[in-house]
């Protein structure tokens, strides 16, 4: 297979991890989520929420109940962690290791948070321990 075909095989655009990430902040600090609160979340129209929120729904990882709240699915969530994980463990080492300034850091993280692999992730977050640890 060529590599760049391996792109489509994570299963989420950048665009969709934020639609996770959102419901995920929203019902954690509010206990709720709308499509509306999404939107207004992510400073995007209405319409632009609820179709991207239709894709999530229909590959299984948002459910919305019958008074439209969302939560995600075991593997909605089990994403959204994963994404933030990899943005911690991202930042760490463009903070620490390269001397990225916090900001850009921030930034560099949140465009290849939801791209880089298990085995990449698993193998940077050793990386960042023994270098801790030295």
């Amino acid at each position: 297979m060529d590599v760049w075909k391996q792109f489509e095989e994570n299963g989420i655009t950048h665009s969709a991890a934020h639609h996770l990430l959102a419901v995920l902040e929203l019902r954690e600090t509010r206990g709720y989520a709308r499509v509306t609160d999404v939107a207004k979340h992510l400073n995007i129209t209405t319409g632009s929420a609820s179709t991207n929120l239709k894709s999530l729904k229909s590959k299984g990882f948002i459910d919305e109940d019958d008074n439209r709240f969302l939560t995600l699915s075991p593997s909605g969530e089990s994403l959204a962690r994963a994404v933030i994980s990899r943005k911690k463990l991202l930042m760490q080492f463009f903070i620490d290791v390269l001397k990225v300034s916090p900001e850009q850091a921030e930034i560099d993280a949140c465009k290849t948070e939801h791209l880089i692999s298990a085995e990449t992730t698993g193998k940077l977050d050793k990386f960042l321990k023994q270098a801790k640890a030295a």
